[in-house]
């Protein structure tokens, strides 16, 4: 059982942060092999609709993408984090699902299957504010990245009003939350 974690925030240590880990470990702890990206460590470009993937499902750009469109047709699990920008996922993330592109063209122009389908995954969001919409955006945008590389939206811990570095940790609950999600994705 493979499981990638993909951690959208910038603030290393962070609350985004210490939730993924928990859920990393959670799933580690079931026996499952792990890996975290740091989407803000790489050079990852936006989209620029050159659409070349729609003639093969390779994307034209060669950037840090290149490394990671294999992870995402490989994991059995992949859990996206992130925290809250303006009622949406981090532009960092964005780009990498932007760019997924190439993987929603494999499967539904090329009609190619990816080597492990289906595959659950799972959403980790943190915001500062209360507001009732706040994840609604974030989570219609995660939903169609994992329609791209085939897997179901299959747990969510979603945060409000917590902002401040490594607040989180005064919600024991929320960290025991994590921990708990990423056990049950890595259950066969």
């Amino acid at each position: 059982m493979r499981v990638l974690g993909i951690m959208g925030s910038p603030r290393i240590g962070g609350n985004t942060d210490l939730l993924l880990d928990e859920a990393l470990k959670g799933a580690r702890s079931r026996g499952a092999e792990v890996e975290k990206i740091i989407v803000d460590k790489l050079n990852i470009a936006p989209c620029r609709e050159y659409y070349g993937c729609l003639r093969d499902g390779n994307c034209v750009i060669r950037d840090d993408m290149d490394d990671i469109y294999p992870k995402l047709l490989i994991c059995d699990v992949v859990i996206v984090a992130s925290p809250m920008f303006f009622y949406g996922v981090t532009a960092q993330l964005k780009a990498l699902i932007d760019r997924s592109q190439a993987l929603w063209a494999r499967k539904y122009v090329l009609k190619q299957k990816p080597p492990v389908s289906p595959k659950k995954g799972a959403f980790i969001a943190v915001g500062a504010t209360k507001g009732e919409n706040l994840f609604t955006g974030a989570i219609m945008t995660v939903k169609y990245f994992f329609k791209s590389i085939d897997a179901e939206y299959s747990a969510e811990l979603l945060i409000r009003g917590t902002d401040q570095k490594g607040e989180i940790k005064q919600h024991p609950a929320a960290l025991a939350d994590a921990f708990s999600m990423g056990e049950k994705l890595a259950q066969h």
